[in-house]
């Protein structure tokens, strides 16, 4: 038996455990309490100063919380946004899709990372990414939701123009190559699916773009682009497509491969009648060719257009493409500003042209260029006073051929330039040569320049580079140009022309009154002779006004101090003719094809030998 005291004892004993085990819990309670105090002073530091926006929400969607960077970031105070008007600020489109991911987030427990629109302030809609955490209770049940949203608006918009710049020319905003590719691939598999289903590929190339961009600067060449591009925009139908297909395809195919800035390229969709094609592109150049000033000139821009019809023929989308810019080199080779539709002729010349075009890039490479000379001669005494230097291609398997079969397609490559700096070259090595050969002989070579190559920048340059690692007199050289090229740019030709005066050059109009003659402009310049065209030589005895033309450029170019020179002189009678006209100077097959170099010198050293005789006598 227990004694009262023991009782007691025991009794004192059990109290001062319990108020042992009470004050354990109420310093375990208040150490809880305290810490529970920093989180929720911690998560205030942290949401009052997050750039993200944090957002305490309960299980019925109230907020209990908002930090400063909702003002921030959408312009409403705490007091704007309330309890639930947040919500309504944000896009109808995306509202369902927020209410299902806080729903989710309050059954499953899980957050749900979703990107939707809110409206800002000031009207503009902004573009948040949001994720949801949850808060339990001590049962384990969702209490609250801790949303944080971070404002993705500029990256959105930067992801959106990089897939627009991605798709679109940064000049015009016109579709590049890729897009038009992506729409002609689609109409061409809808094609297959429907063999009534027909449509078509134009291929617009700006005539005479080069010499805009080289003459008035790129600044006028964009401007002159991206009006073309808005009125080809101005032609079509919703449905069609414009592209400016500047850049190159990851293709092969180098015909494909070789579009330039002045290139347009047009899918007509659905059309009814291969005519509506044709008519489309009449379209165009009515429009296109329409005047529009470009800086402070006026500037007619005509467009050559290439037509390609879909076809069962056709094995993929590009084949159209490549078939309308074969179409579209037909046309500005038939002179331009004109339509061509495709046919099957066309592709055999366009490869026939690819061919040409590898063998010249070789035929650069391999020196197999040549440069020949044909005697310019006094008309009186037939003696020899200089050489024309002309080039010709010594191809491996034709022979020589001329200029005029391959100088076409050398500009396109942007050949020409390099080709014509190499005739100045040899030209004044073989005329140098000669000076020490012939020192009184006075004769002089002239060598014929292209408008590229008279607008490239280095022309003087290398005019003054040749001269000088040849050492030839510069009254021993003269530069030729017609008269198309000296009237395209007369701010460009006059300072040209009086820096290659100021080396000491000579300088002739070439093809003087073959085209337009403008006559005022022959004092503007400081030249040296004119060359009359061979077209007006040709019939100078069977055409009455020919021969009036011809005494006219002669009294005129006597009148201004200049010399006369006709090319082409190939019958006596014309000869006779021209120096009873009082024409100087002249050239061709009369007196001597081109030669070459040695053949040349044999010639002045026989011009050589009669004058001494003759001085014997």
């Amino acid at each position: 038996m227990f004694s009262p005291a023991s009782i007691e004892q025991w009794i004192g004993g059990l109290l001062g455990v319990l108020v042992v085990l009470l004050v354990y819990q109420q310093v375990r309670i208040n150490r809880i309490l305290r810490e529970s105090a920093k989180r929720e002073e911690l998560f205030r530091i942290v949401a009052q100063n997050a750039a993200d926006m944090i957002a305490l929400v309960d299980v019925k969607g109230r907020r209990l919380y908002n930090s400063p960077a909702y003002e921030k970031v959408l312009g409403y105070s705490t007091e704007e946004l309330g309890e639930t008007s947040a919500f309504e600020q944000i896009h109808v489109d995306d509202r369902y899709k927020v209410l299902e991911a806080a729903r989710e987030a309050r059954n499953t427990g899980q957050g749900k990372s979703l990107q939707y629109r809110i409206k800002h302030k000031n009207g503009s809609w902004r573009i948040l990414e949001s994720n949801a955490s949850t808060i339990r209770n001590a049962d384990g049940d969702v209490e609250k939701l801790v949303i944080v949203n971070r404002d993705i608006t500029e990256r959105k918009r930067a992801e959106a123009e990089l897939e627009h710049n991605s798709f679109h020319d940064s000049l015009t905003g016109l579709p590049n190559r890729r897009l038009f590719l992506d729409r002609l691939q689609r109409s061409f598999v809808r094609a297959q699916r429907n063999p009534g289903y027909q449509y078509a590929v134009l291929f617009v190339d700006v005539d005479g773009f080069k010499q805009i961009n080289d003459t008035m600067g790129p600044a006028a060449g964009d401007q002159v682009i991206t009006e073309t591009g808005n009125r080809l925009a101005s032609c079509l139908r919703l449905d069609d497509t414009v592209a400016r297909p500047s850049g190159k395809l990851p293709s092969d195919d180098a015909l494909l491969s070789r579009s330039g800035g002045d290139e347009f390229t047009i899918l007509l969709e659905s059309i009814k009648h291969p005519g509506d094609a044709m008519r489309v592109a009449k379209r165009i150049q009515a429009a296109i060719g329409a005047p529009f000033r470009v800086e402070d000139r006026e500037v007619i821009t005509p467009v050559s257009v290439g037509i390609a019809l879909s076809a069962t023929s056709q094995e993929k989308p590009e084949d159209l493409l490549q078939e309308a810019e074969t179409a579209m080199r037909r046309a500005k080779s038939l002179g331009g500003s004109r339509c061509e539709v495709f046919d099957e002729g066309m592709h055999t010349r366009a490869v026939n042209r690819l061919k040409l075009e590898t063998e010249l890039r070789t035929a650069f490479e391999r020196c197999q260029f040549r440069v020949h000379y044909q005697p310019i001669v006094k008309l009186d005494t037939r003696q020899i006073v200089g050489f024309e230097a002309l080039v010709r291609w010594n191809h491996p398997e034709q022979g020589l051929i001329s200029p005029y079969k391959f100088i076409e397609a050398a500009e396109d490559m942007g050949l020409l330039v390099s080709i014509g700096k190499w005739v100045i070259g040899e030209a004044c090595r073989q005329m140098s040569d000669w000076q020490a050969r012939f020192p009184a002989s006075g004769l002089y070579v002239t060598v014929n320049i292209s408008g590229k190559q008279f607008a490239h920048a280095h022309l003087v340059a290398d005019v003054r580079t040749a001269m000088r690692e040849t050492r030839l007199d510069p009254a021993r050289f003269q530069l030729e140009i017609s008269e198309g090229v000296a009237m395209a740019d007369p701010k460009l030709t006059s300072n040209v022309l009086s820096q290659l005066k100021h080396l000491g050059v000579r300088i002739c109009v070439d093809d003087f009154g073959a085209a337009y003659s403008s006559l005022a402009w022959l004092r503007r310049y400081p030249l040296d002779m004119l060359k009359i065209d061979r077209s007006l030589i040709d019939n100078l005895l069977t055409d009455r006004p020919n021969a009036d033309i011809v005494r006219l450029i002669i009294d005129l170019a006597h009148g201004l101090n200049l010399q006369v020179i006709a090319e082409g002189i190939e019958a006596a009678s014309s000869l006779d003719l021209l120096r009873k006209l009082g024409c100087e100077l002249g050239q061709g097959y009369l007196f001597s094809q081109p030669l070459e170099a040695d053949a040349a010198q044999q010639m002045l050293r026989q011009q050589n030998v009669r004058s001494s005789a003759a001085g014997m006598k």
